[in-house]
C-alpha cells in the first residue's frame, strides 16, 4: 500500500506538468479519481445550476462512488501515465 501511495503522489505532481492540457472531460475524471483516492465518496448536495463548474465536478464525482480508494488511485496513476 505504501508503494501505491508514492506511486499516486508522484502522478499527482506529474498531472501538474503535462505536455499539454487534457480536455474538459479528462480533467474531470482526474478530479474524481483523485477525490475519490484522497476523500472517499462525494457527500453533500449537488450544487445547483448556476453553479455549473462545481455540479459537474460533483457529478464526476458521484460517478465513482462506490470505488475502493486504492482502486482510484491506481486508476489515477494509469490515467496520467496515459497522458504523457
Amino acid at each position: 500500500m505504501a508503494d501505491l501511495k508514492a506511486k499516486f503522489e508522484k502522478a499527482v505532481a506529474e498531472s501538474k506538468q503535462l505536455p499539454e492540457k487534457p480536455d474538459n472531460m479528462t480533467l474531470l475524471k482526474i478530479y474524481a479519481l483523485y477525490k475519490q483516492a484522497t476523500a472517499g465518496d462525494v457527500e453533500g448536495k449537488r450544487p445547483g445550476f448556476t453553479d455549473m463548474v462545481g455540479r459537474a465536478k460533483y457529478d464526476a464525482w458521484a460517478e465513482v462512488k462506490g470505488k475502493a480508494g486504492n482502486e482510484a488511485m491506481q486508476e489515477y496513476i494509469d490515467l496520467i501515465e496515459s497522458l504523457k
